[in-house]
């Protein structure tokens, strides 16, 4: 994948698809080093799914015989010098997922990570029922949005109206303007 991003929403939507009805979305960014970190609370995978989801020639989808999502972010944080690591559990109360990869930015193999805003923006407009925490913090300061403090504002206003997902959007980037 050309950008970061893309891994996130991929990999963020197999969280959805596995039951979570929470995933953050973690990023800590230095000069160095950017470090992604995606936790659900979703269904988990046993011990030998876990083994096999790094293999891209592993998937639960019926619609296709490859799964690329993990395996692409685990080879970029790799081909950097950084590290990729994944735990779940399935244990009835603290079942979920959380997915870390760290790369090395000065690298030359590093990819960018795009367009994170419209990643957030389209996971909240595409699953409005799910609640998402996002933030991305950056040599001190942070970008933040979680949908759960949305949720109380709006009452029933869905997330994913226009109106809404305008505003989530701008909001973001008057965060990301604010710390560049």
């Amino acid at each position: 994948m050309k950008e970061l991003s893309l891994n996130i929403l991929d990999i963020t939507e197999n969280s959805v698809k596995a039951g979570a009805t929470l995933t953050e979305i973690l990023i800590d960014e230095t000069d160095n080093l950017l470090t992604i970190k995606i936790k659900d609370n979703g269904c988990g995978m046993n011990e030998e799914t876990v083994k096999s989801v790094v293999d891209p020639f592993y998937t639960t989808r019926t619609t296709r015989k490859v799964g690329l999502g993990v395996p692409l972010i685990k080879l970029a944080a790799e081909q950097t010098g950084g590290k990729f690591s994944i735990e779940s559990s399935v244990d009835e109360i603290n079942h979920g997922t959380l997915i870390t990869a760290e790369f090395v930015k000065g690298h030359i193999d590093f990819t960018p990570l795009g367009d994170i805003v419209s990643t957030i923006t389209t996971l909240i407009q595409g699953h409005p029922d799910t609640d998402f925490k996002f933030v991305h913090n950056k040599n001190g300061a942070a970008v933040s949005l979680m949908t759960t403090e949305i949720r109380d504002v709006l009452g029933d206003v869905p997330l994913n109206t226009y109106d809404v997902i305008k505003w989530i959007e701008d909001y973001l980037f008057e965060q990301y303007n604010e710390i560049h």
